[in-house]
């Protein structure tokens, strides 16, 4: 059996969504200081509804194929189906990643929840804080 699907595969060489958007509605960054993974993802919302999504990643192809797919995911949904976004889907959606990278799909889960509490905060939109990782203590990146 391959180590990566056809998906991951295809979304690592052909990357869907890859770019900035200039005055996004939302920026989520995170990152993985145990392999270095770097995720950034921008979100343009309209009417609660994700409008437009793009991201940057730094990392491996795992990395890259997660952002991909996360954000095709998340292009044209609500912003409270984003927020269901999760990584087991991420990685589903991918038919599978290995073990050792499926940091990868939390990554990507973490970026997109991090550009939706940064659009809830400049809209002055309130949330439940424990909806949001905590990056800062998260086991994932130390």
């Amino acid at each position: 059996m391959a180590l990566y699907s056809e998906k991951v595969m295809d979304h690592f060489t052909n990357p869907r969504n890859v770019g900035v958007i200039e005055n996004a509605d939302g920026v989520g960054e995170v990152g993985n200081a145990k392999c270095g993974d770097i995720m950034k993802i921008y979100l343009k919302i309209e009417n609660e509804t994700i409008v437009d999504v793009k991201f940057e990643t730094f990392g491996c192809g795992s990395a890259i194929a997660s952002s991909s797919m996360a954000t095709e995911m998340i292009m044209g949904k609500s912003i409270h189906e984003a927020m269901a976004l999760t990584n087991k889907a991420v990685a589903e959606a991918l038919d599978g990643l290995p073990a050792h990278k499926l940091h990868c799909s939390v990554l990507a889960e973490e970026a997109i929840k991090n550009a939706l509490k940064d659009y809830f905060d400049k809209n002055n939109i309130p949330y439940d804080k424990n909806q949001f990782p905590d990056c800062a203590n998260c086991a994932h990146c130390h």
